[in-house]
C-alpha cells in the first residue's frame, strides 16, 4: 500500500510541474485562460469565490480595503493553509505552496490588466479592482511592473512547492529502497 501512495504522490509532483509550466506560459495569455485544464479551472473557480468573499469581509474597513480585500483574501487563505498544513506534514506543502503560487499568478494577471481593463469581470458593470486602486493612488503607470513582480513571486512559490515535493519523493524513495535492501 505504501508503494501505491508513493506512486500517487510522484504522479502529483509530475502534474504540479506540468501545471506550473502552463501557469508560467499559457495562463498569462487570454487564450490560455479560456482553455484551462479542468484542475486549474477548479482552482480558479475556488479562488474567484474567495476573492469575492474578500470584498464582503473588507467592506467594513473602507473603500480602499474593500477593493484590495478580494486579492488579499485570495492570497491570504492559501498562505494560511501553508502554515497550518506545514505543521502536520511536509508532503502537503507541494499542494498548499502550489495553490499559493497559483493565487499569486492569478492576481498578477489582474494587476497587470489594470491599465487596459480587458479581462472579463463577473459583471459588465463591475469595477476593475486594481484599476481603481492604481488610479486612486495615481500609480497606474506601474501596474504592469507590479503585476510582473507578483507573477515572479507566484512562480517562485510554485517552484518552491515542486522543490519540496521532489525532496519528499527523494526521501521516500531512499527510505523504501533502504527497507527493501535490509
Amino acid at each position: 500500500m505504501k508503494y501505491v501512495k508513493f506512486g500517487l504522490y510522484c504522479l502529483c509532483v509530475v502534474m504540479v510541474i506540468k501545471y506550473t509550466i502552463f501557469m508560467a506560459t499559457d495562463y498569462v495569455t487570454q487564450s490560455g485562460r479560456l482553455s484551462l485544464p479542468i484542475f486549474l479551472w477548479i482552482i480558479d473557480t475556488i479562488n474567484l469565490f474567495i476573492h469575492e468573499a474578500g470584498h464582503a469581509v473588507f467592506y467594513l474597513f473602507g473603500r480602499f480595503l474593500y477593493f484590495l480585500g478580494g486579492s488579499l483574501l485570495q492570497i491570504g487563505i492559501p498562505i494560511v493553509t501553508v502554515i497550518v498544513f506545514m505543521k502536520t506534514s511536509i508532503h502537503s506543502l507541494l499542494f498548499t505552496l502550489y495553490w499559493t503560487g497559483h493565487s499569486l499568478i492569478n492576481v498578477s494577471v489582474y494587476i497587470a490588466d489594470a491599465p487596459y481593463r480587458s479581462l472579463r469581470l463577473i459583471s459588465p458593470s463591475a469595477i476593475h479592482d486594481w484599476h481603481w486602486i492604481f488610479t486612486t493612488i495615481d500609480c497606474i503607470h506601474v501596474a504592469e511592473d507590479v503585476g510582473f513582480a507578483v507573477f515572479l513571486l507566484g512562480l517562485s512559490v510554485c517552484c518552491g512547492g515542486i522543490g519540496v515535493g521532489l525532496y519528499c519523493v527523494w526521501g521516500d524513495c531512499k527510505q523504501y529502497f533502504l527497507e527493501a535492501s535490509a
